[in-house]
C-alpha cells in the first residue's frame, strides 16, 4: 500500500544558499524524497503593516503526510525567516512507480 503523498510550499531567500541548505537537509534526514529549488520567484506581501516585495526562490517538497509534522517543525528550526511559509497540498494521484520511490526514499 501506498503511503499518502503531499507536496511541501516553502519560499525562501534568494540571496545565499538557504535554500540549498533547506533542500538537502530535508532530503539528508529521509523527510522528503525530493526539493525541486525554482530560482526568480518574486513575492509581493504585506508584513508588519507595510507592502513588501521580496526575490525569494519556491521549495517543492515532495513528502509522506505522516511526516508533515516533522517536516513543518525542522523547516520552523532551520529557516531564516520568522514565519516561513509551509503549505501541504495533498496529492490526490500520482504514477505507481514514483510513489513507490517516493515511499522508499523517506522515513517510514
Amino acid at each position: 500500500m501506498q503511503p499518502e503523498v503531499v507536496v511541501v510550499l516553502c519560499t525562501a531567500p534568494a540571496e545565499g544558499e538557504h535554500a540549498e541548505r533547506l533542500a538537502r537537509g530535508l532530503v539528508a534526514e529521509k523527510l522528503a524524497a525530493c526539493v525541486n529549488v525554482l530560482p526568480n520567484l518574486r513575492s509581493f506581501y504585506t508584513w508588519e503593516g507595510k507592502l513588501e516585495n521580496s526575490a525569494e526562490v519556491q521549495l517543492i517538497v515532495k513528502t509522506r503526510r505522516s511526516l508533515f509534522p516533522e517536516v513543518e517543525a525542522w523547516l520552523r528550526a532551520n529557516h531564516p525567516y520568522e514565519v516561513p511559509e509551509i503549505l501541504a497540498l495533498p496529492v490526490v494521484a500520482g504514477s505507481p512507480g514514483y510513489l513507490e520511490w517516493l515511499a522508499a526514499a523517506t522515513r517510514d
